[in-house]
């Protein structure tokens, strides 16, 4: 009787039901297109992160570069000679480290022996600026003049020979900035490295620890047209290419990957690490483990991937903050509102149905039929608006994801000059951080299960809600009501 007294009254009222369903999919809609874009928001992020830290990094640790003293400036300095023979070309390297003041080596050990640290890998970045090119010496010329002879009866003229002027000469030289990176061989699964696959060639070898080989990136390979079995000449020292690495992300922020024994020599830095990259042995325990290793090992800054997240701007960070905020308060304020229109809705069509109901409980309906009855169409209202809500929240981060939108995410530096692109050797003085690097992210919308199950909880909650109002308006209806409505 419940079931075909239901499909009876929702066929006869198919348009107040179809704008209740309808109320209530745009709501859960709305819920499932935020929560798809905040999610691909969050992914981009990651993503971004990751080219910094490399997959499996929860921390690294830094000390901060020091001012420099006494005359030192800390800028690149070159010699050259300007000999007279133009054909020879001149190149001088400059390496100098980068990304914070450099560690001692033993460092590593002791962050690893920290509580909560599940591994440590430490890392050399350094930054080498090459100028090579040629000098024209010009040549001394002197001019010659003609002179008119003086007064009467004086001689009758001659020359004069005037000061000598140089002429031509010149020089003509090209400058070349490139980012190196010391790895430990024998832990490549978290460092610089893990940012990226090898897509060409091999990487290291356990054994190659002190090996002159090296590992270029696709971009820097492509542009300077380097392929494996190639060499790189670097500060006057040759690398044969094992391999090139393609970053996980669109831009890697290292161009050259090298032994780290081997970027200590280049970079006069025996013994000495510029990062150490940390793996926590428990996710939910990072902020701990950061202030466990602040305390224990002085003078260091720690950078979480929380920490850098918020050092992200341009446009994802934007349109994450909107998504945040903005998104999620519009869906909740969008859902609430659906609700009340279904309960409304829902309460008017019990007000146009007092004979109905009235004539019911004359027929011996008790007044919690009455409100299973009605609670009952709401619910199924409910399950249809749910169904349309997810098909067209499913439509919409299908279009998000099929447009894949791109954002941009421009990566200043953080303040312990933590990460890969940080330190000097870039314009200005010593300490000073490097550019700031933007990438472009292509936005994705994933719709999980979790969030498809929210949706149908909501449609069922707004049915619930609708229908509790609805059926206590109902059970208070009495016979004598249905008789008075009779003209």
């Amino acid at each position: 009787m419940f079931g075909i007294y239901l499909k009876r009254e929702l066929s006869r009222r198919k348009k107040a039901a179809l704008v209740i369903a309808m109320g209530l999919a745009l709501g859960i809609a709305l819920v499932i297109t935020v929560n798809s874009v905040s999610a691909g928001m969050q992914q981009a992020q990651d993503k971004v992160l990751k080219s910094l830290y490399g997959l499996g990094t929860d921390m690294t640790v830094t000390k901060a570069q020091a001012a420099p003293t006494g005359n030192a400036s800390g800028r690149p300095k070159f010699d050259f000679d300007a000999r007279s023979d133009s054909s020879d070309t001149q190149s001088s390297d400059r390496v100098m480290t980068q990304g914070g003041q450099a560690l001692k080596s033993s460092l590593v050990e002791k962050v690893a022996a920290q509580k909560g640290v599940a591994s440590a890998v430490g890392a050399l970045s350094l930054n080498v600026t090459k100028v090579d090119g040629s000098f024209t010496q010009g040549k001394a010329k002197s001019s010659t003049t003609q002179q008119q002879g003086g007064g009467q009866g004086g001689p009758g003229g001659g020359t004069s020979t005037g000061q000598p002027q140089v002429q031509g000469g010149g020089a003509s030289f090209d400058v070349n900035s490139y980012s190196v990176a010391g790895v430990d061989v024998t832990h490549q699964d978290l460092g610089p490295l893990a940012t990226s696959k090898i897509t060409t060639g091999k990487t290291f070898t356990t054994s190659q620890t002190n090996a002159k080989v090296a590992v270029l990136s696709k971009s820097y390979a492509k542009e300077n047209k380097y392929t494996v079995g190639k060499t790189i000449k670097i500060s006057g020292t040759k690398f044969k290419v094992i391999g090139i690495a393609t970053p996980d992300s669109s831009e890697s922020t290292t161009d050259v990957y090298l032994p780290l024994k081997q970027a200590q020599t280049l970079g006069d830095s025996k013994n000495k690490v510029t990062t150490i990259y940390v793996k926590a042995t428990d996710s939910k325990q990072i902020d701990t483990v950061k202030t466990t290793i602040q305390k224990n090992i002085d003078g260091t800054t720690v950078t979480t991937s929380a920490d850098l997240a918020d050092t992200v701007s341009g446009s994802l960070s934007t349109a994450s903050n909107l998504a945040t905020s903005v998104g999620k308060w519009l869906s909740i304020a969008v859902l609430v509102a659906a609700f009340l229109v279904a309960a409304l809705l829902t309460s008017s069509a019990v007000s146009r149905r007092v004979r109905e109901f009235g004539t019911l409980k004359a027929l011996g309906w008790p007044s919690g039929k009455v409100t299973r009855q009605v609670v009952g169409e709401s619910i199924v209202n409910g399950l249809l608006g749910g169904a349309l809500g997810i098909g067209i929240g499913l439509t919409a981060a299908y279009t998000v994801t099929a447009i894949s939108p791109t954002l941009t995410a421009q990566l200043g530096s953080s303040g312990g000059g933590g990460g890969m692109g940080g330190g000097p050797g870039g314009q200005g003085g010593p300490g000073r951080q490097a550019a700031s690097t933007t990438m472009d992210i292509a936005l994705s919308a994933p719709v999980s299960l979790t969030t498809i199950a929210l949706a149908a909880g909501l449609a069922i909650a707004g049915g619930l809600i609708a229908g509790a109002m609805g059926g206590w308006r109902a059970s208070r209806m009495r016979p004598a009501d249905a008789l008075r409505s009779v003209q």
